[in-house]
């Protein structure tokens, strides 16, 4: 139960406590791992005295204490505080179950030989634990197997044949002993086939034959399948093969030449997952010829009466041989089969998941094939388990009283009930009577005191409710001795005398020395309770109530004192505000100067939250016997009525006064759509509250899936005045959907708008708007593009919406009109070989619906498409600029229809296709292109073609040109260099091309300062050259070979550091591209250190 030794003890009794962990928190199959969850019941309602006890189940009863109000209390609550409750934090009661032992399978073949069965109770003293298998007594002294951790059980070696059955938990301490539900422990083990051999079955070819399992001795339940000739070959099921799981046999219905084979049963465990595989049955086809037909016969189906228990999946087999293969089908007598139900191997298995009481009935499978049918009848009946409808919950009685109590349940069958006191069963008796489930014990006594259950049970389980009976005996005793009370003058006083005790005493009352007789005005209520009518100073006194029962005696003296009563006066008594204004609210009480006040500000009944609220309240407190309250910035919620309450400990007084806001109208009732046409809607609505400002006018909205929001509409009338409740909105779109909302203005203001109406939609009308922007052009050859904005739906007007188009010639007279149904279309393309390019077109375009044609578009001049360039440029040339590049130049086809908007070169080597050759396109209409990236040494073959929006015009004739050869590979060597001042004289050893490489024509420079992206290019056709540094700092410098083929490879990088005033000299091989890095560095760094000659 969480104490700090419990793991210890776990380790010393079981050996490990990862086993401890694995059973409780994993629950292995070697403690129990299948478990069958049973469905908590829940408890009936409680009396006065009555308690349930799954509450204990959570954790300490909390103190019950009554709930006071946010004021003094009053003089009679205070003689009965603390009486009628105590805190149960240290309360003792009996036991009460946490944990109930579960059904569970353990397997046999476990290396871990432990079974662990669960059980925990609560209860004050803890309990103690005892077990029953199959009702007797486990005794754990005798028999060292079982062993005791808290209220578990621990089973070590467990087997079947001493430990199968069902155990229940025994929890007792002082105050009774309770039982379990009790809970079946199975064995799972599957034992091996016989090993003799299986003769061989010998049968015709077309004849039905059954192979069997003879299934080894096997708990739980067992999955079957077949395997044909050698693993893992299957049998696989159809229409003519079926598996019983029932029987775990193979059904042929008719035998083909292809079954011919060796069978062999494989049986599954469902809980250990082990398998076992039969002695072979070999089937042979007989030699004497071949079985006729003949009419099916069931072979296997199942019972006469199926029982199952409710939320279980049924499955229901039927299978028949026969030949022709029969065929198989259900249905249900005097009722339907459950929609949720499926048919299985090919309908030989009827299926129903989650069974109900309504799915009971007859159910029949029939087999046919051509030479007749034959059928099943079956009832499947639907159990359920016991289930709680009401429970019986804890309960204190006085001696004598009597007892009652009832607990229901319901189940198929209707379950039966008995009744248990501390773990043994209830007789009826002269003062005990049990019927249906009802216990009553007339005059309860002492020795009735104890652990009751309740266990309803038909022949498929039991469950139990529990709750302990307690018999009270006490004398009497006074928590609050002695009450002081304060009573006002001239109104009635009651004097409260409750004691505890049990049985219940007899009340005397007395003041002094005289026993209090009652009277007109002094009266003895039933609940002992003494009241005083019409107070005066005279009663003031000391009062004593005496109990007694015969147990004992107890006194309790209330001293009452008689006080004037209290005045109040809350002031101004009504007053009105606008909204944003401020008011102050002044409560004065007149009382006994010998009594505090306490004030209490409430708003419609309820008390003000000044923490809430406090940036418009604010309490203020003048005087003793004033306070003020301070509304700041009033908003419409704040109106009602405020009280004040004053309270002394002898009386309460209220008074309240009334605040009226005036502000803007609240939103209008609902808005209805009256009648709706093409263009406009009448609205009526219903006033909302004016906030005491009469509503002066009234604000049409409306809004619609192309408005942005809420829009206010033209009405009639204009303006709409605060006395109507109906206007017309105008000027609406035709078919258009809308909703509309009405707003209410005052003299204060504009106020919240009412909710939306419903959707409706405007009646449709001919379309009213033209389209815009009309204008076309391009297309291809003989074609007139003409292109417009399209008409928003908005505009649309109704269904069936779309355009015409009207063009002609200029100069023609008649115009053609073209219809273009889609609403969302934007051109219309119009084609004609008679007429030439750029053809000038008047044009006009319309729109129509299905209420009729709207209006056209302004004429506008379009011309037809002068369509693809028609010639091919002219006067090409290409000349070869490096070994990589070639430059082409060509001249524009003659003006005309058909104009370029740029040029597309295609370009391929010889040797290749033009189809792969790659093309390249100028940006505009420029006449000239240098193509990158080509071989060197190489025959390109070039084209060139005009292009523009239309398409492609055609190809001029191809052209060669020859790249030149690539530049030399070999890059300028041995550089060496003398600086003199600001000036070095760099030298290398000249460049000598290769055969397939160009000639060297010279040499370029490339000189750039370390952080600086500025670079200085020298070319020079000697192997040297001069290079200006004109200010200190490190200058690279680099060389590369120049020929027809264009720039070869760089150099290795001579860095050079100078400073004013320095002169150095190489005199050394050293700076040559060949030295290493660093040792090049080395160098550079130690020229700045030879001394000038100057």
């Amino acid at each position: 139960m969480g104490s700090p030794w419990k793991p210890l003890l776990l380790l010393s009794i079981i050996g490990g406590l990862s086993d401890i962990a694995k059973a409780v928190a994993g629950r292995p199959v070697s403690y129990a791992a299948l478990l069958r969850m049973k469905p908590e019941s829940s408890s009936s309602l409680l009396n006065s005295r009555t308690r349930p006890r799954h509450d204990r189940s959570r954790g300490p009863l909390s103190p019950d204490w009554p709930s006071f109000p946010s004021h003094h209390l009053s003089a009679l609550s205070l003689l009965s505080s603390q009486e009628d409750y105590r805190s149960e934090e240290n309360e003792e009661f009996g036991p009460v179950f946490i944990q109930e032992p579960e059904d569970g399978i353990f397997a046999l073949d476990s290396e871990e030989r432990k079974v662990m069965m669960n059980c925990e109770a609560r209860g004050n003293p803890p309990p103690t634990y005892s077990w029953l298998i199959n009702g007797t007594e486990v005794d754990v002294e005798s028999d060292y197997r079982y062993t005791f951790i808290d209220g578990n059980l621990i089973i070590t070696n467990a087997s079947e044949v001493t430990d199968y059955g069902r155990y229940q938990c025994k929890a007792d301490n002082s105050y009774g002993t309770i039982l379990s539900r009790d809970a079946l422990l199975q064995f799972a083990y599957l034992g091996a086939f016989s090993g003799r051999t299986r003769g061989d079955v010998s049968v015709r070819e077309g004849q039905g034959v059954v192979l069997m399992c003879t299934p080894p001795a096997h708990s739980p339940e067992i999955i079957y399948s077949w395997v044909f000739n050698e693993f893992p070959s299957f049998v696989a099921e159809d229409s003519r093969r079926f598996i019983s799981q029932e029987t775990g046999n193979l059904y042929i219905s008719k035998v083909q030449p292809s079954d011919v084979g060796s069978y062999i049963c494989l049986v599954k465990n469902t809980v250990t997952n082990a398998r076992v595989l039969s002695p072979p049955t070999p089937l042979i086809l007989k030699t004497d010829g071949i079985m006729g037909e003949y009419e099916p016969k069931i072979e296997v189906h199942f019972p006469t009466s199926v029982l199952a228990a409710k939320g279980v999946t049924v499955r229901l087999e039927c299978f028949a041989l026969g030949n022709p293969v029969p065929t198989i089908t259900w249905r249900k007598i005097n009722g339907n089969i459950p929609k949720k139900a499926r048919l299985r191997k090919s309908q030989a298995v009827l299926e129903i998941p989650n069974i109900q009481l309504e799915d009971s009935g007859m159910y029949e499978c029939k087999a046919e094939n051509p030479r007749g049918g034959t059928a099943f009848k079956g009832h499947l009946q639907v159990y359920t388990y016991p289930q709680w409808i009401s429970m019986i919950n804890d309960t204190q009685l006085d001696s004598g009283d009597r007892l009652q109590w009832e607990c229901k349940a319901t189940g198929k069958p209707r379950p039966a009930y008995r009744w248990l006191r501390n773990g043994f069963p209830v007789t009826p008796q002269s003062r005990v009577e049990m019927v249906n489930g009802e216990l009553v014990i007339q005059k309860v006594q002492q020795a009735d005191s104890g652990m009751y259950q309740c266990v309803a049970e038909n022949k498929y389980g039991a469950i139990y409710s529990s709750a302990e009976l307690k018999i009270l005996a006490s004398a009497p005793i006074f928590y609050s001795n002695p009450v002081r009370i304060i009573a006002t003058l001239g109104k009635d006083v009651s004097l409260e005398c409750k004691p505890r005790a049990s049985p219940k005493p007899r009340i005397t009352w007395r003041r002094g020395d005289r026993r209090i007789q009652p009277s007109r005005r002094i009266m003895l209520l039933r609940n002992n309770t003494l009241r005083i009518v019409n107070s005066s100073r005279a009663d003031e006194g000391n009062y004593v109530c005496r109990a007694e029962n015969q147990f004992g005696s107890a006194e309790m003296t209330a001293m009452l004192w008689v006080k004037e009563a209290m005045r109040v006066e809350l002031s101004p008594s009504r007053v009105e505000v606008t909204v944003g204004e401020s008011v102050v609210l002044s409560c004065k009480a007149t009382h006994d100067p010998s009594l505090d006040v306490a004030f209490q500000w409430l708003l419609n009944q309820k008390p003000l939250n000044f923490q809430q609220d406090g940036n418009h309240f604010e309490y203020i407190q003048t005087q003793s016997s004033t306070v003020d309250l301070m509304i700041r910035s009033i908003l419409l919620k704040h109106a009602g009525k405020y009280g004040c309450r004053a309270q002394t400990s002898a009386d309460t007084v209220f008074a309240e006064a009334e605040l009226l806001v005036r502000g803007p109208p609240g939103p209008p009732g609902v808005v209805i759509v009256e009648e709706i046409t093409d263009t406009t809607a009448t609205l009526s609505w219903s006033r909302g509250v004016d906030n005491h400002s009469p509503i002066s006018t009234y604000n049409l909205q409306a809004r619609s899936p192309f408005s942005l929001g809420w829009q206010t509409v033209r009405t009639d009338p204009e303006p709409v005045i605060g006395d109507l409740e109906s206007a017309m909105a105008v000027d609406l779109n035709p078919w258009v959907e809308y909703e509309f909302r009405v707003v209410a203005s005052n003299a204060i203001g504009t106020g919240d708008p009412s909710a939306p109406s419903r959707g409706v939609r405007t009646k449709e009308a001919v379309p009213s708007v033209a389209p815009t922007n009309v204008s076309g052009g391009n297309g291809r050859r003989h074609e007139l593009v003409i292109s417009w904005e399209p008409v928003s739906e908005e505009f649309q007007n109704g269904e069936g919406f779309g355009y015409i188009v009207a063009f002609r010639a200029n100069g023609t007279r008649g115009w053609k009109e073209k219809m273009v149904t889609s609403a969302d279309s934007t051109t219309y393309k119009y084609r004609d070989e008679t007429f030439p390019p750029l053809t000038p077109f008047e044009v006009k375009v319309g729109v129509y619906n299905n209420k009729g044609d709207g209006p056209f578009s302004g004429v506008v001049t379009v011309y037809s498409a002068e369509g693809e360039p028609r010639e091919a440029p002219s006067d090409m040339k290409a000349s070869s600029i490096s070994s990589s590049e070639i430059r082409v130049t060509w001249k524009p086809p003659n003006p005309g229809p058909g104009r370029p908007q740029g040029y597309e070169v295609c370009y391929w080597k010889d040797m290749e296709q033009e189809e792969s050759g790659k093309r390249r396109r100028t940006l505009g209409n420029e006449t000239s292109m240098v193509l990158t990236g080509l071989e060197g040494n190489s025959v390109y073959f070039i084209t060139v073609k005009g292009f523009n929006s239309i398409g492609q015009g055609p190809a001029s004739s191809a052209i060669t040109a020859n790249t030149r050869k690539d530049p030399p590979v070999q890059p300028p060597s041995n550089l060496m260099w003398i600086q003199e001042g600001n000036n070095v004289s760099l030298s290398w050893d000249p460049v000598r091309s290769k055969d397939n490489e160009s000639a060297v024509i010279g040499y370029t420079v490339l000189l750039s300062q370390e952080g600086r992206g500025h670079h200085q290019v020298t070319r020079t056709i000697n192997p040297s050259v001069v290079l200006s540094l004109p200010e200190g700092g490190t200058y690279i410098m680099e060389v590369r070979a120049v020929s027809e083929g264009g720039e070869g490879a760089a150099s290795s990088q001579v860095r050079v550091l100078t400073s004013s005033g320095v002169r150095a000299k190489s005199g050394q091989c050293s700076l040559h591209s060949g030295l290493p890095l660093g040792l090049m560095w080395t160098v550079l760094l130690l020229v700045p250190l030879v001394p000038s000659a100057s």
